[in-house]
């Protein structure tokens, strides 16, 4: 049971947004424009850094959500799994290893990315809107796991509900 009545029944950030609609709409809008709009990072793969942050941060119902959504968009479970286990050793590409390093970075703290973690990025081929968008997403995804986790929103255990909802996102957007 969250920690404030939402008059809902709903899980995680779902609950939360429809508790108070005038965040919706701007969560929203951020949501779609890091993660659905068109870019050199796939959709899966910024999917793929929001899962990771939320997995990071220990926040169920983001990172089964995110995790969930990522798959779908990659059609690569197994793949995610593995990067959610070891992003380190990951069969994926060098520049998305280093996002995703510095990711986790942005996830211990802002004051944790280094001039070395952006170096190995560049190096690696990030552009400085992919290293810009990395940071966005993963700041972002601090704040909604705290956002989740802070009311005490619950988590739904049966991944299917993940997988159809990933459908719907990846159809609809965020919030439609």
């Amino acid at each position: 049971m969250a920690h404030i009545e939402l008059n809902n029944d709903l899980p995680g950030v779902i609950g939360l947004l429809t508790y108070r609609p005038e965040t919706a709409k701007p969560i929203a809008d951020l949501a779609n424009t890091l993660l659905r709009s068109p870019g050199s990072l796939s959709r899966g793969e910024r999917e793929l850094i929001a899962a990771t942050v939320s997995h990071g941060n220990e926040c169920r119902f983001c990172a089964n959500s995110h995790s969930a959504i990522a798959a779908h968009e990659l059609d690569d479970r197994p793949l995610v799994d593995q990067v959610l286990a070891d992003p380190a050793e990951a069969p994926v590409s060098g520049k998305l290893r280093a996002l995703l390093h510095i990711a986790e970075q942005v996830r211990v703290s802002g004051k944790a990315v280094t001039p070395d973690h952006i170096a190995v990025a560049r190096s690696a081929g990030a552009t400085d809107l992919e290293i810009h968008d990395t940071v966005l997403i993963a700041a972002m995804f601090c704040m909604m796991n705290r956002y989740v986790d802070g009311l005490g929103t619950f988590a739904p255990l049966d991944p299917a509900g993940y997988a159809e909802a990933a459908k719907s996102i990846a159809a609809n957007g965020y919030g439609a």
